[in-house]
């Protein structure tokens, strides 16, 4: 669910903060709808997932870590930190609504050049880029709750004197955006990577769609 909650983040820190871990491009506009090639993906994408991920729990119990608050379609991202999706019963990242249950998935390739990828018989289309950044959930030491949707692109990171392919809680004591290492639940490298959004709850307006009209996030 990283495409659509980075459009929205994108908005903001543009308008706030120097950088932000933003689609590198913008895939052009196809239909939320899978043509023939995709549907026997997605549908197998689909029965698999739901079988093996229906809850939260059955993800976090997999390696998944919750890295995001829930976004403006109801998704709630968990990732796997395993960047490089081999098959349709390895997507790099589930999403779930605020009660725990699956809505989709991403699958993941790395981005080592920009031509889109032909694989899964996707439309290349469908494959979105994203820039490497440095993700991490911090605690409030004041109130023990986590806070989400925190990240620091690799140029930050390496001026507060640490490697983005390594990264460690440490550096972002040195950054200040934390008072200790003890303050920092989960830090991870999110890598350059072409990833594709795919609704695994039915979705009146296609599997690839952005928003899902059978979802209500909680907050609304």
């Amino acid at each position: 669910m990283i495409r659509r909650s980075l459009f929205v983040a994108a908005f903001f820190v543009a308008l706030f903060v120097p950088a932000l871990p933003a689609l590198a491009d913008e895939p052009p506009a196809l239909s939320g709808k899978p043509d023939a090639s995709e549907a026997a993906f997605v549908r197998a994408m689909q029965a698999d997932l739901t079988t093996r991920f229906a809850t939260e729990a059955d993800a976090r119990r997999a390696g998944f870590v919750r890295y995001t608050n829930e976004d403006d379609t109801g998704a709630i991202s968990y990732a796997n930190r395993h960047w490089t999706s081999s098959d349709v019963h390895h997507p790099s990242q589930l999403w779930y609504d605020a009660h725990g249950a699956l809505l989709g998935a991403d699958y993941s390739l790395p981005k080592t050049g920009a031509v889109r990828p032909h694989a899964f018989g996707l439309q290349p289309g469908r494959w979105a880029a994203f820039d490497a950044h440095v993700h991490y959930v911090a605690i409030d030491p004041a109130t023990g709750k986590k806070l989400y949707d925190k990240f620091v692109m690799p140029p930050q990171f390496r001026a507060g004197g640490g490697d983005p392919m390594h990264p460690t809680a440490a550096t972002l004591v040195n950054l200040k955006l934390v008072p200790s290492a003890n303050d920092v639940a989960t830090i991870f490298l999110f890598p350059s990577i072409w990833d594709v959004s795919i609704w695994i709850k039915p979705n009146p307006n296609g599997a690839f769609a952005d928003k899902n009209p059978l979802v209500t996030p909680s907050t609304h």
